[in-house]
């Protein structure tokens, strides 16, 4: 059915849906400011239209000095998602609980491990300090990709704009190459404020997001306890010491972080926007409804297929985090085997590593990043077994160097993990024994051989005297 466009009443029943599809397809033909407030569902107040196109305009315009993300926005958004449902403060008597668990932890893995105690002061941390103490590592973390989405998405939207657009939209064009960095960093601030409510340390999801930092949430804790029949101390010391072994590990293995991010790079540079998709969810969002502007972004809108070079490297970030996720798992179990609940917490946190909760879900879905290690298991029966060959100060000495980490073969057959390192040694020995025999000048080339032979030959005549003299010494 065609709409009169001279009566509002007839208007179309999606107009904001129709006036995207326009926008992405370049149709901007009969299109007036008040046709676009009406689609939007702006105020028809022109000092509250002012009001709220000057806080549009703050909001991309904060980008520029950041940027092409508005890390501001997501921060903001970030505290305002970790206050939902309420954010109470730490009470003198939680940090000290929190802590003495963590004292207690860190004096129960000196035998376990051969990494030595950082000496950190334990923390107790409410939701928005986790927030606050992990937003700079957030944004490290996500920049590469953050900059790659916000980048390809306003050359997406400029290619698709017609020229005649282009040059109407003047000194305002900053406004949409920051409209992507905008959209990012408030749903990237969405994803960390719902992890804030998940999370139970600041190394619950296997990264060093505070550096220099040991803390507990003890709400957090509390949640994750409820329900178990376990006592609250069992549940907090368990927990504290999984982020005890968390710190020595990335405090006593420096390249690992780097390692990590060095993955989380590769993959950034893969992306690109897939604009049909755009399109797609435009003509779902229903402007009646706010909450489905906040669904369609939420299904990961910007993210395309991942190319062999971004699953190369989502294939090694993913094996990293299950290495130290299954040495982490190892040690606590250890640390831990005096505490009558320690395999129903071990088997517990096992699974919700492996599976990751709604957050982590959402964070995924965002930035295409699954930052879990679904091999867990695998990972720490490798541990054990190298363990059990080499005793705690060999199976730790393999953090030594990044070229020294177990492959995904090696998870596939830990038992045949030695084995395959020595005969890798070997043939690395051969080739330095090789090398080294050819620069100390030890190999005889043909003609040397030749030069040789002919010097043996001249020395005889010369043995004979110059009168020929058969009684002269032969050799």
């Amino acid at each position: 059915m065609s709409s009169n466009p001279s009566n509002d009443d007839d208007a179309p029943k999606d107009p904001f849906s129709e006036m995207l599809e326009r926008l992405m397809g370049g149709n901007m033909q009969g299109m007036d400011p008040q046709e676009l407030a009406r689609a939007a569902g702006l105020p028809s107040d022109p000092q509250a239209m002012a009001m709220m196109m000057q806080q549009v305009q703050a909001m991309f315009s904060a980008a520029q000095s950041e940027g092409p993300v508005n890390w501001k926005l997501a921060h903001d958004q970030a505290r305002r998602a970790a206050a939902t449902g309420g954010d109470p403060s730490v009470s003198s008597r939680e940090q000290r609980e929190v802590d003495d668990a963590l004292r207690l932890a860190e004096m129960w893995l000196d035998p376990v491990t051969d990494f030595p105690s950082t000496a950190l002061l334990g923390r107790a941390w409410s939701r928005a300090e986790w927030v606050e103490a992990t937003m700079d590592t957030w944004k490290r973390l996500t920049e590469p990709v953050a900059t790659s989405i916000a980048t390809a998405l306003s050359n997406a939207l400029t290619e698709q704009m017609p020229e005649e657009m282009k040059t109407m939209m003047g000194p305002a064009s900053s406004m949409l190459q920051n409209m992507g960095g905008a959209m990012f960093g408030m749903q990237l601030g969405q994803a960390v404020g719902a992890l804030s409510r998940d999370v139970v340390s600041s190394t619950d999801i296997g990264i060093p997001l505070a550096e220099h930092s040991m803390a507990l949430l003890p709400a957090n804790v509390a949640a994750f306890g409820e329900g178990l029949d376990l006592s609250d101390h069992d549940v907090r010391l368990f927990l504290a010491t999984r982020e005890a072994a968390h710190v020595r590990l990335f405090t006593h293995v420096p390249w690992l972080t780097a390692h990590l991010l060095g993955a989380v790079e590769s993959y950034a540079r893969g992306i690109h926007i897939d604009m049909s998709k755009i399109e797609d969810v435009a003509r779902d969002i229903d402007p009646s409804n706010p909450e489905s502007v906040q669904a369609a972004l939420s299904q990961g809108v910007f993210m395309p297929q991942r190319t062999p070079a971004q699953e190369t490297a989502l294939a090694r970030l993913e094996t990293t985090l299950a290495l130290i996720e299954g040495w982490v798992d190892e040690v606590t179990a250890a640390a831990t085997a005096n505490l009558e609940s320690s395999a129903a917490l071990r088997e517990m946190v096992r699974r919700r590593r492996a599976t990751g909760g709604p957050a982590e879900n959402a964070f995924a879905s965002l930035v295409g990043l699954e930052l879990r290690p679904r091999r867990l298991r695998d990972a720490a029966a490798l541990w054990k077994q190298l363990q059990e060959e080499r005793g705690v100060a060999g199976r730790d000495a393999v953090w030594h160097h990044p070229d020294l980490l177990p492959t995904p073969e090696d998870l596939d057959d830990p038992a045949g993990f030695s084995a395959r390192r020595q005969l890798a040694e070997s043939e690395g020995a051969d080739v330095d024994a090789a090398l080294e025999k050819l620069l100390s000048g030890g190999f005889e080339s043909p003609g040397d051989e030749a030069a040789e032979e002919s010097g043996q030959d001249s020395g005889e005549k010369d043995n004979n005297g110059p009168d020929g003299d058969d009684d002269a010494p032969r050799r």
